[in-house]
Parts: structure tokens; C-alpha cells; sequence
């Protein structure tokens, strides 16, 4: 059965079980218009106004009722690992000033993986292990949060 959404919600209490869940890697997540296909086979037409970056667990809003919650997939990542705090800042400044995405979490940086940048992590003395896990990286200073009028903190 095909669905249209043109609204996306944070997920709140309360909120009843969704219909169909839909796992996205984070470029995938960033979208406004676009047919997306379902675990079960199924299609949803996401129809926003402007793009979204849909995180973990949002809820696109089906047009009849019922909504379909979104799930980070897996990815394959590095895991950073620095000595010490002052390391760790670090490797975050060669990371950004190569304008790479990053989820920066206490005590470790993750980034996705490029052979290149591993060598150059571990000739800068930090520890890098590859990972499998949902990339939730930061977003620059200059970028716009984009959910607009569709999308409602609950």
C-alpha cells in the first residue's frame, strides 16, 4: 500500500506504535522530496516543504492516520580514540578543518571511514578502531536545523 507524509514529529510520550519502521544511513536522512521503500516492501512518498534531517527515531506522519518512525541504520565508522582530553580536541580541529562530519562524544570521535584520514588519526597518536553503529554527526555552525512549519518538538 503506498503512503504519503508531508509532516515529520519528534517522537513524545504517549505516541502510539507505528505502523512500519524505515532505517536510513545518515545521507539518507537528509531529504525533502523523495519515494521512500519500506522493510516490508512497502512505499512512502515523503513530501516536505523544505529538507529535514531526520534523526533517530522521528515519526513521519502518514496522511490517513498512523505514522512510520525512522531508524538510524548502522554504519561502518571509525572510533577515535586520543591520550587525553587535550588530544582528543586535538584531532577534533584536523577533523574539522577537513570539514568532515563528526559525532563528537565524550572520549571519542567517530567519523565514517577513509583510509586516509586513519593514517593520518594514527600519525597524529590516536587510537582508531572501526565500529559498526548510527552516525549522529554534529552540524556545522552555519547550518540551519530545516524542519520548518513540519516539525514539532513533542
Amino acid at each position: 500500500m503506498p503512503y504519503r507524509s508531508t509532516e515529520v514529529l519528534s517522537p513524545g510520550p504517549g505516541e502510539r506504535a507505528p505502523l512500519h519502521r524505515l532505517t536510513l544511513t545518515h545521507e539518507q536522512r537528509h531529504l525533502r522530496r523523495k519515494l521512500l521503500h519500506l522493510e516490508n516492501d512497502d512505499v512512502v512518498m515523503l513530501d516536505l516543504k523544505e529538507p529535514v534531517m531526520l534523526a533517530d527515531g522521528d515519526l513521519l506522519v502518514l496522511e490517513g492516520g498512523g505514522h512510520i518512525e525512522v531508524k538510524a541504520a548502522a554504519e561502518a565508522l571509525y572510533d577515535i580514540r586520543a591520550r587525553n582530553p587535550l588530544h582528543l580536541m586535538e584531532l577534533a580541529w584536523h577533523l574539522g578543518n577537513r570539514h568532515l562530519p563528526a559525532a563528537v562524544e565524550e572520549g571519542r570521535i567517530l567519523i565514517a571511514r577513509d583510509p586516509v584520514i586513519r593514517a593520518m588519526l594514527e600519525g597524529l597518536g590516536a587510537t582508531v578502531d572501526e565500529v559498526n553503529e548510527p552516525f549522529h554527526p554534529l552540524h556545522g555552525a552555519y547550518h540551519q536545523h530545516g524542519h520548518g512549519d513540519h516539525y514539532r518538538h513533542g
